[in-house]
């Protein structure tokens, strides 16, 4: 006979390394099980919460946002799901990532122009960084429309 290891949600969340906050947020969000209850009313989690809340803190450091975390969930217990599958959730957030880095690079490369076009010197109204999130090009006309 095994005995079905259960933990108080501090237990829980220390062994899954999070805090008890982010256990009750899980809950709220049907990200986790609804624990069995103790007589008293204390809610008792198994090592299949924690391993899940291990999971789900895993995706998030790889970037998945829980509505996604929770898409991830769904597929890995139903029945039907395939390795690719799953394997096309990972390639989406890849192509999420590399535009989001794009993105950045984007904004890097506009922020160092904005900094180089400014000598940091003269009236903020002369200033090239404010006229340009203004949409106004160096003769003050705007730039846009």
């Amino acid at each position: 006979m095994t005995v079905k290891s259960q933990y108080k949600i501090g237990k829980a969340a220390s062994l899954a390394g999070v805090n008890i906050e982010t256990i009750r947020y899980y809950e709220r969000r049907n990200l986790i099980p609804e624990p069995d209850r103790m007589d008293s009313g204390y809610r008792l989690f198994s090592q299949r919460h924690v391993d899940q809340i291990r999971f789900i803190k895993r995706a998030q450091e790889l970037g998945f946002t829980l509505s996604e975390i929770d898409d991830l969930l769904n597929l890995k217990v139903d029945e039907g799901t395939s390795c690719s599958d799953i394997k096309h959730e990972a390639e989406q957030k890849y192509q999420d990532v590399v535009s989001k880095i794009e993105d950045l690079t984007r904004i890097k490369h506009t922020l160092t122009e904005l900094i180089d076009s400014c000598s940091g010197n003269g009236p903020k109204g002369d200033c090239p960084i404010l006229k340009a999130l203004e949409g106004k090009n160096e003769t003050g006309k705007n730039l846009r429309g």
